[in-house]
């Protein structure tokens, strides 16, 4: 089921379903497309919300971690949410992370998956090449373990982005920001139960990034799904949901 997106006072959303809020944070190159399965799982039992990053629009001053976390400081305050659960899934994963610390009293959980912060490979290795449709293909394929889950329209949607200047000026300025905030020294300070699901076949924030956050959040736990890259809950959604799932049921029976 198609997703509808709502806009209000400058922010465009997804706000579906009652009960416990899951906000979920896409990526760099990301949409709320992404995690589509996710919505159409969970909005039964919780409010699943889903704020657009201004990535490709926000003044390029700004255009860094530090100004997504506003944006989303911003937007949570906007909407009056609360005891959240955060899942973010790469460049989404890294502004979670930041958000939490910043604002511990408003996260409950988080869920990292494919999450920047530690280490990456940008784009697998590159900055994207503007015009160029076979590379931007071959970049796209190359975040997921199956190459056929980087469908025509999603290659699209990614090289209609690449051709603006003004959007891969962003892009760089943000992917950098991400380069340079290696967060190694403050994850250690989340208390939050946070759960980490990885690809095994991740070659953008590879296996062994998960173990990493996995060794320096103290109250984590690691899970992996294989045949599957950077972005789970695209590639193997049912295993994503199933996982995701568990962890929130036993975090509600500890409470």
């Amino acid at each position: 089921m198609a997703l509808t997106i709502k806009e209000e006072d400058k922010f465009r959303y997804i706000d579906e379903g009652s009960g416990e809020v899951l906000v979920l944070l896409h990526g760099l190159f990301g949409a709320l497309s992404n995690w589509e399965g996710v919505v159409n799982y969970f909005k039964d039992n919780y409010r699943v919300v889903i704020p657009l990053l201004p990535i490709y629009d926000m003044p390029l001053k700004q255009a860094g971690l530090d100004g997504l976390n506003s944006f989303l400081e911003k937007f949570v305050a906007f909407k009056g949410l609360d005891k959240m659960t955060l899942i973010g899934n790469s460049l989404g994963g890294h502004v979670g992370l930041i958000y939490t610390l910043k604002n511990s009293d408003k996260v409950t959980n988080l869920v990292l998956t494919g999450s920047s912060g530690l280490f990456e490979n940008s784009m697998g290795g590159s900055f994207p090449k503007r015009g160029s449709y076979e590379y931007i293909q071959e970049r796209v394929a190359y975040t997921f373990y199956d190459p056929q889950t980087a469908t025509k329209e999603l290659v699209d949607e990614v090289f209609e982005t690449t051709k603006s200047i003004p959007k891969c000026l962003r892009i760089v300025a943000i992917a950098k920001s991400a380069q340079r905030h290696n967060m190694a020294k403050e994850i250690p300070k989340i208390s939050q139960p946070t759960l980490l699901v990885w690809g095994l076949n991740d070659t953008i924030t590879p296996p062994l990034v998960g173990h990493e956050f996995n060794k320096l959040i103290p109250n984590s736990e690691l899970k992996f799904i294989d045949k599957c890259c950077h972005a789970p809950m695209m590639e193997h959604p049912e295993k994503f949901n199933f996982i995701l799932n568990q962890f929130l049921d036993a975090r509600q029976n500890d409470s």
